[in-house]
């Protein structure tokens, strides 16, 4: 219902969150507390988002650059604004009790990281057992900096048959961006 809604640059109304969004049906108390809280320090520092997303049901954010554990609070603040249930990988260890549930609430999707060549097949299989998946993904791989990509964002669209849409957080301007559609033909050079 959200797709394609123009999120240009406007100012976050937290008032209008849960209407935007239903994304706290699956979290217990615990976790709506925390996710609350979450969402409370993005709305109160000023975050905006400026650009829209494509009315695709499924396509991946390619979120660069990620480069500090403050991107999940601009995710969860950005995943709010805009409407849609947007998914994230993580560490198949980081989805085991306690964090286990709130982590698949909150969008994640458990991967074995130890198997790096099969983790392409295993979010294909996630993005064909789903009517709607939006999947936002590092390309850099870590949170450390580096200067150059992985591609694993690129075979992961390639392969679902999905588009890419450009996307990260500006922190001098306080703005979630999403930016120009990607839709890869094989050529990752290009």
């Amino acid at each position: 219902p959200a797709a394609g809604r123009d999120c240009h640059v406007r100012r976050l109304d937290h008032r209008l969150g849960s209407r935007l969004i239903d994304a706290n049906s699956n979290l217990n108390g615990l976790e709506r507390l925390v996710r609350w809280l979450l969402l409370q320090w993005f709305y109160r520092s000023g975050w905006n988002i400026s650009g829209t997303l494509p009315p695709d049901r499924k396509f991946v954010i390619m979120g660069a650059s990620h480069t500090s554990n403050w991107d999940f609070l601009v995710f969860l603040g950005a995943v709010h604004a805009v409407g849609r249930q947007i998914r994230f990988i993580g560490k198949h260890s980081l989805f085991h009790w306690p964090m286990g549930g709130f982590m698949r609430a909150l969008g994640g999707v458990p991967v074995d990281r130890s198997a790096p060549q099969d983790l392409v097949s295993q979010i294909v299989d996630q993005f064909n057992a789903h009517d709607d998946f939006i999947l936002v993904i590092a390309p850099e791989g870590t949170r450390s900096f580096t200067t150059s990509w992985k591609s694993g964002f690129y075979q992961i669209a390639l392969k679902a048959g999905v588009p890419i849409l450009a996307a990260g957080p500006d922190y001098p301007t306080r703005r979630g961006v999403f930016g120009p559609v990607i839709r890869p033909t094989g050529n990752y050079q290009a």
